[in-house]
């Protein structure tokens, strides 16, 4: 039966009650509600189906068709789009695809827009055109210009060559070359210029170009295998299949010339796991499905040629459609920059705005009388005010300076190549490094409080390995020797005395080699013929497995290790061989797996004339059907409940004798099933349940889906981070519930919540009533915080399905009706509180956050058989409700929105796909390296930023208000000279800059080791409005300090030579000497770890400020520059009076001691952790060391007794194509020579 049909059928209807007493969706399906067309909407009800009398109909677009081989045919008016005005293009795709921002005519005018949407830039714009006004500017023009250019140009510069690496990338992709059948010959296209409708041809280990109907392969009844690495990351291969009647009549050249075949589709969408369509060809209808699809991203595998036709192209195709939209991200730390920006521009306009009104009066009482003040103007004491507004705007201006993000660029360059050498984090397995994306978004790494992950691919390595068994109540797998002996290690088993066998097959366990090859055990024996009997995989020339699921592959590969090797199938016959023999078995019936049953049986005639079934399923429903008479049960439950404790996953194994008068009654029965028209499913289950009883159990069989190295461990540590880890994957429940379990996600001591529990304790549902129930005051923009969801105390995990979400969010229900009443032409009617539909937006907001709220109080949570659209909503959802700073790790196509959705995205890289990498922020090889990643780099990159923003705005305002208080004592008139342009480029920079880049609070092997650490990042505690304003106070302190105390120094001094040194430029040569020396004392007292480059930083910048303050005030520059530099030997002259040099040591004396007292005092009587960690950091350190040398001990799973889950297939495996033989590969006439070649490569389910 045809798979789509299967899932499609198994939908169940939502009731329109709401989720009590109705079947509640299955969770085995994969449920795309927001995808859903017309064509899959099933009538709800009589009123559904009648139309409203004179009800008007909405204009009914046409449906997609395709025609092959015409190309004209694609562009008549019918399936034109209006674009523009009455411009108008194609509505289907080409075949090029654009993955970049800019081109050449567009990169200028859309980069400054997206740049000048930093409120700073606008700023600095402002401030350079005030600065071109003669009468107002204080500054040169070009002092704001030359910078502003700098920092747009280096940001345009970055965004550009991150653009040309899209361009390259798009660019090697479109020029890709496949043949295209043109004018009746095969020619070499570009895939740019392929287009709908195009016949292509594929050779084995081509990329597939775009969405293709497959029409004919080289392999028998055109079957053709796929890999999907692009799209989900794994390397399994699929299977799919041409019509038969294409592959019949369309093998030549000249056949498929004249092909004119009509194809009606679905419209282009995101769903990997569905199409629908019908062919038009000589007068006959053909229905298709997925299994005739090839997808754009797949790679040909084990197939010579394939022949299809292109229904989907470019932008239309699934694997586009999947990838979501490219989102401008932005950190936490630069919109908080953006208010603070708001914030020190309001207080800018205050200051200059009282300074401006103090010059106004000042100059009616005082300047106006002055004569020495006269300047010819004639301006009025208001219109001089006026303009000194203005000029002390420009003045003031380096409260933000523009410098301040060149530095920042410079830090998050810096902090990105980090990320890029990291030796620790390169994967040598597969020469990948870890790659740093992008350079905006490194200090977010310090602040993420949730993590969504991706399971196959991301935390398993989708290999599946036969472990351990259990054969008539003994328990074999553990390393032993071939006498039985238990040993505390061993080594793997030699196979070569099996010239069939898989050489990368490792077993453990000697005995139970030695007890097959004996012969002497006949239930070890029946074991092994059961594994390599009972399956659905398929077999091609070169003794290469094509199974189902890799669970299949890895239980046949082992039955074939241990001599009981599977050779060759046909549509009615099974050959294996057993020892030294070749036997044959007539397949009889094949019982093929699905959701409901769990469970695969298989009904043989034996070489001798018996009958038996063999069967193997989850122990759940193997052990109901058990008969009385059989033995081992206990002692193989307790097996099974040792093998679920090391999170193994498990199958039973049994068989029944059938008579050949009660399988000639039962095989009546089925026949009478499989032509069953209505409910055909429900029917043939009937018929199996009465075959598959009174079973006589075997043992059990026990796999590892192994996990990726390290992933248990990187995991517990995130959680001590308080960092929450959710997994949203496309598996089944049982699969990632499993999983959960083995990588530590889930752990013995959680309660653990499933998704329809939560529906039928009602949870949401009763939170729903109350809020009805409420007065109207309690109705928006007056939430109260909610009781929590979970009252009993301990650790909470929720496990929830697709199907189920959309449930619990109304989305399946929502959907639906819109579809159906649109179809219908009318319009969506208010819900009322029975029909269990919102009744607005707000109660459907408040459903939503009722559900992360649930959520966010678990520690862990998994929703499985999640689309990729519903990944993505998921992720939306906790950052719009918990304003979260969330990451995305995954490594497939049906990763990508969610990657782009979140915060930030990680790919997984090394593998063959890599959609999820080029859309990814950060990417690496192995989901262990996410632990250094966030708690190395991340922490260490937020923890510079925050210092040095916060040290960046304290110097600044030092500085700057120290300008405010000399306007007291000058008039208020706004005049500067060189030492502002020079203060933030030259006497400052350097040590802020370096502690940016190089500072940390503990080593690497720390921060590991204290995950604890991580936590101020989360909590946004090192930078915060808080700081902002500490950073404020500071500074006006400081500012106070540097210039009251030389003020109070130069009222009544007298120099050795008996004079007065009391001119303005002696006070500005001792406040900012004493201002330099402050700055570059703080920086050092807020440095944790010095290097000779941060000595060489603080003393250099000391030396450049004296070294330039000496040039400034020499003859020499006089001589040059007569008119600028008039002060000729001010500096000279005051630095040699030593009561100034005093003043200098007071002032930064008094300035740093209550610094350093507050330092002693917070650290003593109230340590941070990592206050407590830098304390005792050579204890520490010490220990590291003598771990490091001692060998660490082996990771230790859980040890809870529960049922690990159905280890097999997510769908239907391949019983339909066996028993209808097509296809079964030609039997090969000889295997002398292959046993070096043989190979078992796992395959998982269609997708």
């Amino acid at each position: 039966m045809n798979l789509t049909y299967c899932l499609k059928m198994s939908r169940p209807r939502a009731d329109s009650q709401g989720s009590q007493g109705s079947r509640g969706p299955d969770d085995e399906v994969m449920p795309y509600s927001d995808d859903e067309t017309d064509d899959e909407l099933e009538p709800e009800s009589d009123e559904a189906q009648e139309e409203p009398p004179g009800a008007e109909h909405p204009p009914v677009e046409a449906r997609p068709s395709v025609k092959a081989n015409d190309r004209a045919y694609h562009q008549l008016p019918e399936f034109q789009k209006k674009v523009f005005l009455c411009i108008k293009k194609s509505r289907y795709s080409g075949n090029a695809i654009k993955t970049y921002k800019y081109n050449a005519l567009t990169f200028i005018p859309l980069n400054l827009y997206e740049q000048f949407k930093r409120v700073a830039n606008v700023y600095f714009l402002a401030l350079l055109i005030l600065q071109i006004i003669p009468d107002i500017t204080t500054l040169p023009w070009y002092t704001t210009l030359i910078p502003l250019v700098v920092v747009l140009g280096i940001t345009a510069i970055k965004d550009l060559v991150d653009d040309l690496a899209r361009h390259r990338m798009d660019k090697e992709i479109n020029n890709r070359k496949t043949e295209v059948l043109l004018d009746g010959r095969s020619e070499h296209t570009q895939w740019r210029d392929v287009q709908v409708g195009d016949v292509v041809r594929l050779k084995k280990n081509d990329f597939i170009p775009a969405d293709i109907l497959m029409l004919s392969s080289s392999n028998p009844n055109s079957l053709c295998y796929v890999e999907t690495a692009e799209l989900d990351g794994e390397t399994n291969l699929k299977f799919k299949m041409g019509l038969r009647v294409t592959d019949e009549r369309l093998q030549g050249v000249h056949e498929l010339a004249d092909f004119d075949g009509l194809i009606e589709c679905e419209e282009p969408n995101n769903r990997l796991d569905k199409f629908i369509g019908t062919m038009l060809w000589n007068r006959e209808r053909y229905p298709l499905d997925l299994d005739n699809m090839l997808l754009r991203g797949c790679k040909i595998r084990n197939t010579d040629v394939c022949h299809g036709l292109v229904i989907f192209a470019g932008a239309d195709t699934k694997i586009m459609k999947n990838g979501g939209k490219t989102r401008f991200k932005r950190t936490k730390i630069d919109e908080l920059m953006n208010y603070m920006v708001y914030t020190i521009f309001a207080l800018l306009v205050l200051v200059a705005a009282g300074l401006a009104i103090g010059h106004t009066f000042w100059y009616d009482q005082i300047g106006a009388k002055a004569w020495y003040l006269f300047d010819g103007k004639g301006y009025s004491a208001s219109h001089r005010g006026f303009l000194s507004f203005w000029g002390y705007i420009i003045v003031l201006n380096t409260m933000v300076p523009i410098s301040l993000y060149v530095s920042v660029e410079v830090i998050r360059l810096g902090q990105s190549k980090f990320i890029n050498w990291d030796l620790q984090m390169y994967y040598a397995d597969k020469d990948t490094p870890a790659k740093a994306r992008t350079t905006t978004l490194n200090e977010q790494l310090g602040q993420i409080e949730y993590i969504f992950s991706d399971k196959t691919g991301t935390l398993t390595q989708n290999i599946m390995q036969f472990k351990k068994c259990t054969i008539a109540g003994r328990s074999y797998g553990n390393p032993t020797t071939a006498e039985g002996v238990s040993l505390d290690r061993g080594r793997p088993v030699d196979w070569s005395w099996n010239r069939y066998a898989d050489k990368m097959f490792q077993f453990m366990d000697h005995s139970l080699v030695a007890t097959v090859r004996s012969g002497k055990d006949k239930d070890a024996m029946e074991f092994f013929k059961l594994l390599s009997l009972c399956h659905t995989v398929m077999v091609d020339e070169d003794m290469v497995y094509q199974a189902a699921s890799p669970d299949e592959g890895a239980l046949v590969t082992a039955a074939r290790n241990f001599g009981y090797v599977f050779l060759n199938r046909t549509q009615d016959t099974i050959t294996i061989q057993e020892g030294d023999k070749e036997n044959s078995y007539e397949m009889l019936a094949l019982l093929d797996f699905n959701s409901d049953r769990k469970r695969m049986s298989i009904i043989l005639r034996f070489p001798d004339g018996r009958i038996r079934l063999y069967c193997k399923g989850a122990d759940t429903v193997i052990y109901e059907r058990l008969s009385a008479e059989s033995k081992h049960t206990k002692s193989t439950q307790t097996a099974l409940d040792i093998f679920a404790n090391e999170t193994l996953r498990t199958l039973c194994l049994c068989y029944k004798d059938i008579s050949a008068g009660e399988y000639e009654a039962w095989e009546r029965r089925h026949k009478e099933a499989q032509v069953v028209l209505a409910d055909r499913d429900a029917a043939l289950d009937r018929v199996y349940e009465d075959i598959e009883k009174n079973l006589m159990l075997i043992g059990a069989t026990a796999i590892e889906d192994k996990l990726q190295d390290g992933v248990p461990e990187t995991i517990a540590k995130l959680a001590k981070a308080d960092i929450k880890i959710w997994v949203l994957t496309g598996d089944k429940k049982e699969t990632a519930e499993n999983i959960g379990y083995s990588c530590s996600l889930l752990t013995d001591d959680m309660q653990i919540h499933y998704g329809e529990d939560v529906k039928s304790v009602q949870k949401l549902s009763v939170r729903q009533t109350t809020r009805r129930v409420q007065p109207q005051s309690n109705r928006p923009g007056k939430r109260k915080p909610a009781d929590p969801f979970f009252t009993q105390t301990g650790k909470n995990a929720l496990i929830i399905t697709g199907g189920w979400l959309n449930e619990i969010l109304y989305e399946k229900k929502k959907k639906r009706r819109r579809l159906r009443l649109r179809r219908l032409g009318r319009r969506l009617p208010p819900s009322s509180p029975q029909d269990g539909q919102p009744m607005n937006d707000w109660e459907k907001e408040q459903r939503q956050v009722d559900f992360v709220d649930m959520a966010c109080e678990c520690e862990a949570v998994i929703c499985c058989r999640v689309t990729p659209k519903q990944k993505a909503n998921v992720v939306s959802l906790v950052k719009k409700y918990k304003k979260a700073v969330t990451l995305s790790i995954g490594d497939g196509a049906n990763d990508v929105n969610m990657i782009k959705t979140a915060d930030i995205g990680v790919g997984i890289s090394g593998q063959e796909g890599m959609q999820a990498v080029m859309s990814s922020d950060y990417a690496f090889a192995q989901f262990r390296y996410l632990e250094r990643l966030l708690l190395v780099h991340g922490r260490w990159s937020y923890i510079r930023m925050c210092k040095f923003l916060r040290f960046f705005f304290f110097k600044n305002f030092a500085f700057t208000l120290v300008h405010f208080w000399f306007s007291f004592f000058s008039g208020y008139s706004s005049q500067v000279n060189w030492f502002i342009t020079l203060y933030n480029l030259c006497y400052s920079s350097l040590p802020v800059l370096l502690v940016g880049l190089l500072d940390q609070d503990v080593n690497d092997k720390l921060s590991l080791r204290f995950p604890k650490l991580y936590l101020p990042g989360q909590q946004g505690s090192l930078f915060n409005y808080k700081n902002f304003f500490i950073s404020l106070f500071h500074g006006i302190f400081v500012s106070l300090i540097i210039f009251f105390i030389p003020y109070g120094a130069f009222l009544q001094t007298m120099g050795q030579d008996g004079e007065a040194p009391s001119d303005y430029q002696s006070f500005a040569v001792v406040t900012a000497s004493s201002l330099i020396f402050i700055v570059n004392l703080q920086i050092s007292l807020d440095t944790s770890y010095w290097t000779f480059v941060n000595c060489f930083a603080v003393l250099g910048s000391i030396a450049i400020y004296f070294g330039i303050m000496f040039d400034i005030h020499s003859a020499g520059i006089h001589v040059i520059f007569p008119a600028y530099f008039t002060f000729t030997g001010a500096a000279s002259n005051a630095l040699r009076q030593p009561y100034l040099w005093l003043t200098i040591v007071l002032t930064v004396g008094i300035s740093l001691l209550p610094v350093i007292c507050i330092q002693f005092l917070s650290k003593t009587i109230w340590p941070s952790v990592g206050d407590q960690v830098q304390r005792n950091r050579k204890k520490y350190e010490a220990d590291l060391e003598r771990e490091e040398r001692e060998k660490a001990p082996a990771f230790q799973r859980g040890r809870r007794s529960r049922r690990s889950g159905y280890a097999f297939s997510h769908s239907q495996g391949y019983a339909d194509l066996i028993s209808s033989g097509r296809s079964i590969r030609r039997k090969p006439t000889g295997r002398a020579g292959l046993q070096q070649s043989i190979r078992e490569v796992p395959h998982a389910e269609n997708i």
